[in-house]
Formats: structure tokens, sequence, C-alpha cells
């Protein structure tokens, strides 16, 4: 299938690896240029090489924190004209309720929530004078059923979601699209963390804590960084021009509702 964004331009956030690096794969399949951004500029610098060999796409990189303001000016300068942005950051570490400080919940909001809206600020006015644009924010499943142990993440996601519900139906006359792809647990870094915390805490070896956590997914398999990022590119595509506002669940049936 023609996505019919080949030669567009695509800022890829956190994308040296994990779920980033497979949406900025799959766009640079779809024949995007892109400008990558993530912290580690060796693992950065080494997946874009990867994909300019893989995909023969231009790719510029630039290596920061893009959650602080002097971070974003940086990518922003390098980003120019953009038709496509992914907003992606690593989650809060996870804990309990009685664990978290006003600190705490600042920075989570600073990475998963007030950095989003800056870049959507700062690109999507572009967008809407070029009359086209996509915007995909990666934000969890956990908007549309909490985390006990994710309260920060729970917190800060949440509140992006609203402010895309609003933003997004003001953008989309102008041929812009804003929407929020939710994973659930995939195979990445992340989840081997978490597994790692379970497993510290119950007492249990790494292999059955992710054997439990599979079970509870009807898909019984975690995701792939591959498939997620497919569904992202598709969101980016010509053929999800209708699709306004919206949050599309990628967790392999484990959160149980009909709507």
């Amino acid at each position: 299938m023609d996505l019919g964004i080949k030669g567009k331009r695509a800022v890829v956030c956190a994308s040296s690896k994990g779920l980033g690096r497979g949406c900025a794969e799959a766009l640079a399949e779809a024949g995007c240029d892109l400008v990558m951004n993530a912290r580690g500029a060796e693992a950065l610098e080494a997946t874009a090489q990867h994909i300019r060999d893989t995909y023969g796409v231009s790719v510029e990189t630039v290596a920061c924190d893009v959650t602080t303001e002097a971070g974003r000016a940086e990518l922003l300068k390098v980003a120019g004209e953009v038709d496509i942005l992914v907003n992606n950051a690593g989650g809060p570490p996870p804990g309990m309720w009685t664990d978290w400080e006003r600190e705490d919940f600042i920075a989570a909001l600073d990475a998963n929530m007030l950095t989003p809206i800056a870049l959507i600020k700062a690109l999507v006015p572009g967008m809407m004078e070029r009359g086209w644009g996509r915007v995909v924010n990666i934000t969890s499943q956990s908007v549309k059923a909490p985390i006990p142990v994710l309260g920060l993440s729970n917190s800060a996601r949440a509140g992006l979601t609203g402010y895309v519900a609003g933003t997004s139906r003001q953008v989309a006359g102008a041929g812009v699209t804003i929407n929020n792809l939710l994973p659930g647990i995939h195979a990445t870094d992340r989840a081997a963390s978490l597994d790692k915390g379970a497993s510290d805490a119950q007492g249990l070896p790494v292999d059955q804590v992710r054997a439990n956590r599979q079970a509870t997914i009807p898909a019984n398999r975690y995701g792939t960084a591959a498939e997620f990022g497919h569904t992202c590119a598709f969101m980016c595509s010509q053929y999800a021009g209708f699709m306004v506002g919206q949050n599309i669940l990628l967790d392999g049936g484990a959160v149980n509702a009909t709507l």
C-alpha cells in the first residue's frame, strides 16, 4: 500500500530505540525524510545510519533532551518545515501514590504533557499554512485503564489526551490531524525494566513475571516495535485524513472495554 507520504519530512522524538525507532523505520520505509531525536548520541546515530542504509532516505539527528527548553530549541532549529510530528518520551518511574511529591509530578508533566504540547504549538502552525500535516502522540493504554504503579504516567498522559481532544478539532479544517497512539506492553527496554522491577518486588524470575504478564493479554504476547511503527505510519498517511482526535489502542486486547 502506498501511504502517500513519500518525500514528507517527519520529526520523530525518542527514536533511537523502542517504539520511537519502530515509528521512524516505518515512516522511512514509506519514503519520509527524517529528523530523529534522542538523548544518547551514539545510539541515535547508529539507528540513523541503519535507516539511511536500509531505506535510502535523508536522516538528520539531534541528540538532546527534548523535555528541556534548550533541547526543544535545538531540535526545532534543525526541523525546519515539518509535515509529520511523532511525539514520544520515556515514561516516568513506577511507584505508589505515597511515593510521589510535587516535583515528581512536575517532571512527569514536563516530559509527557508539556513537551508534546510545546512541539505541537511550534510545528502545527506551519502545517496549517501548507494545508497538510500529521501529529501522532505516543501515550499509553493507561489513559483508557489506569495502571496503579504508573500514577505519574496516568496523570500526565491523561492531561495530554484532554489537550488533544480540544485542539485537534480546531486544526482539522486546515488539513492537519492530531491523534494519539496508545501502546500496551511491547517488547522494548521499558517493558524489560518494568518486568525487572516486578521481579524484584515479587521475588520471581524475570521470565516468570513476563509469562504472567503475557497471560493477561488476549494475544498472549508482547507487541513488537515494528507493528507499532506501521500503525503509526498509517495514522500519518494519506488515508488517515478523517481521523481526528482519536485514541488508537494497540495492546493485544489487554484493556477489556466495549468502547
